[in-house]
């Protein structure tokens, strides 16, 4: 769990299938898959300051939802997470942002 937690996303409920975002204790982390993939996170202003997610981005798209899914990772890509001191009240907060139970 450390190792997800310290890329920014942890399995809350392991059964979900989803990964709430959080904050990452590293700049860049790469999840080698099968078949040649991989699963990037890159974090931009990252510092002890800056916990708070500002802005996510899956493959190149603005994304609102404050989990992942299981799927996203192995399907491979990149998440880009901005982080700021302050929290982005709007950012995963409409209902349809947060983590369900994903069977």
């Amino acid at each position: 769990w450390y190792i997800m937690s310290a890329m920014g996303f942890y399995p809350v409920s392991p059964s979900s299938g989803a990964y709430v975002l959080g904050s990452p204790a590293v700049d860049k982390a790469t999840i080698r898959l099968p078949k040649g993939k991989s699963f990037t996170v890159n974090v931009q202003n990252n510092s002890p300051q800056n916990i708070y997610i500002q802005s996510v981005a899956l493959n190149g798209q603005p994304y609102a939802n404050s989990y992942l899914l299981h799927r996203d990772i192995v399907a491979g890509g990149t998440l880009e997470l901005v982080m700021g001191p302050q929290p982005n009240r709007a950012f995963g907060t409409a209902q349809a942002n947060r983590p369900k139970e994903v069977y």
